[in-house]
């Protein structure tokens, strides 16, 4: 039983740590497309041309993919991505999005009654304190305001765990291909409202390679592969048990901006990231977490 729940530990591990490299990804697309087109991009591919070959799940209802695809779509990737056109670095929108994983626990405890440690509760409090103190050190008002989007996107994020909590979801790739369907026409919508969708008219021309690879393996790679895994995690395990993992994405996020993008931080705000870094993992390695089951249940090998 345990040896199952090991693979699967290792299994979200690497897309914890690709979701972090992907920050670098959509930092690369936004260089040549707006946060609009980039993300309308992203889904559109997602779901065409494989809605075609992947039947629709008929276990959940059209509401709920609809739902999760709209929330998904434009409540936590085009604010995330908003987020990063207007300025928040690669870095700090992974570490901030990671958030989600204290909304989710938070949310279950009150629609699903899951059972909230004390040590949770502490990782959220220590993070939470070295993220007013980011907030605090940010001068520029596009981070601010980059980072309350994300915070917003992480709300989004956690409202779409619990969905796949609810629904159950049997085919997790067709509900995420299908549920990108609807995350389209949403897109379109807002982009419309904003901006009256001029930017739509400069796809062809600002489509370049580097934005033609970031589209890609957005759409293929971190949302269909990436999620699929994800969302099946989130539906067999407790959200305590899981979404402990993803606060190992920022990790990955900042290495692959400092790498990638020389991302550099002052010296209060890499103190700031270091107390919510510490925060999530006080938070991560309580025992009654996926990991922490993870290191308690090892056995020595000549037992």
């Amino acid at each position: 039983m345990y040896m199952v729940k090991k693979i699967h530990l290792f299994i979200g591990a690497l897309i914890t740590v690709m979701w972090g490299a992907n920050f670098s990804i959509i930092e690369m697309g936004l260089r040549d497309l707006n946060s609009f087109s980039l993300t309308l991009l992203r889904f559109l591919f997602t779901a065409i041309p494989l809605i075609f070959f992947i039947p629709r799940p008929k276990e959940v209802s059209i509401f709920w993919i609809a739902l999760y695809g709209v929330i998904f779509g434009t409540g936590l990737w085009w604010l995330v991505n908003f987020a990063m056109y207007k300025g928040l670095s690669p870095g700090l929108s992974s570490l901030i999005l990671q958030f989600s994983a204290f909304f989710t626990i938070i949310m279950s405890n009150f629609f699903f009654k899951e059972r909230i440690s004390l040590q949770n509760w502490i990782g959220m409090g220590v993070s939470f304190v070295g993220l007013m103190m980011i907030i605090h050190f940010s001068n520029l008002s596009s981070t601010k305001i980059g980072i309350e989007l994300t915070i917003l996107a992480a709300v989004s994020w956690a409202v779409c765990n619990l969905i796949i909590k609810k629904t159950q979801p049997q085919n997790v790739i067709g509900f995420i291909v299908w549920s990108s369907l609807f995350a389209v026409p949403a897109l379109l919508t807002v982009s419309i409202i904003v901006n009256g969708g001029e930017e739509l008219y400069q796809i062809p021309k600002n489509l370049t390679f580097n934005a033609c690879i970031s589209v890609l393996f957005q759409s293929f790679i971190t949302t269909i592969l990436g999620y699929s895994i994800w969302n099946k995690l989130m539906k067999t395990y407790p959200a305590s048990d899981v979404a402990p993992l993803s606060l190992l994405v920022p990790i990955s996020g900042i290495l692959t901006s400092y790498v990638f993008f020389d991302e550099t931080l002052s010296n209060c705000q890499f103190i700031s990231m270091g107390i919510v870094i510490i925060g999530l993992f006080i938070f991560m390695l309580s025992g009654k977490t996926f990991v922490g089951l993870f290191f308690s249940k090892i056995k020595p090998c000549n037992k």
